[in-house]
């Protein structure tokens, strides 16, 4: 399209400017047509020459849309990864609501020899606990199948040797059937199944039992 004005211009020039009269001042004095040509090729260099040209705008353009879509990505991302967060934030609360849903405990709370089945006690369902805890020092109890305890146990004993288990066998002896119970400060030993409420001196309870 600029090729096609260049020729117009220069054909308007060659037109008008063809007769006109060389003399002197003629040669020095250019015609109107001629100027105006002048005029219009000058303007447009002069707008060549200070604007962008239309590829150099096209690649602001771009350039801008780039960083635009870049500061949205950014926001977007943010966004994401907060929801994230607050996903895998309910997604824990909902896995321990379903396990602290799953715990059990006993109640009553039983004591039993070897032969006596472990598990969640209930009044239906009579099983002697083995998620045994002390309340008053609040240890763990350990349990041993088929012994009982010696009559030479005392609170020491079980004060410097618990939960050393390998210590505490020095202490019990073989009975088939029987079960020996012990924590920091109270050891039993059991052959029937019985409450543990019915042993005040033992304070114990069912730590519960997961499902």
């Amino acid at each position: 399209m600029a090729d096609d004005l260049d020729e117009l211009l220069d054909e308007i020039e060659s037109k008008f400017c063809s007769n006109t009269s060389l003399s002197p001042r003629a040669s020095s004095d250019e015609c109107p047509a001629q100027i105006h040509a002048k005029q219009i090729k000058e303007t447009k260099a002069n707008k060549s020459s200070s604007s962008p040209t239309s590829t150099q705008r096209r690649t602001d353009i771009e350039d801008i849309n780039a960083l635009i879509d870049d500061i949205f990505q950014d926001e977007y991302d943010s966004l994401d990864l907060k929801q994230t967060e607050q996903l895998s934030n309910v997604t824990k609360t909902e896995k321990g609501s379903v396990a602290k849903s799953g715990e059990k405990k006993c109640c009553p709370v039983f004591l039993g020899g070897s032969l006596v089945a472990n598990g969640v006690g209930t009044a239906i369902s009579q099983r002697s606990c083995d998620q045994l805890r002390c309340t008053s020092c609040d240890f763990r109890i350990a349990m041993f199948d088929d012994h009982e305890w010696d009559p030479s146990c005392d609170y020491l004993f079980f004060r410097n040797n618990m939960p050393d288990c390998l210590k505490l066998r020095a202490k019990l002896r073989r009975r088939k059937g029987a079960r020996a119970y012990a924590c920091q400060c109270s050891w039993h030993s059991a052959r029937d199944l019985a409450d543990v409420t019915k042993q005040p001196k033992l304070k114990w309870v069912c730590g519960k039992h997961s499902a």
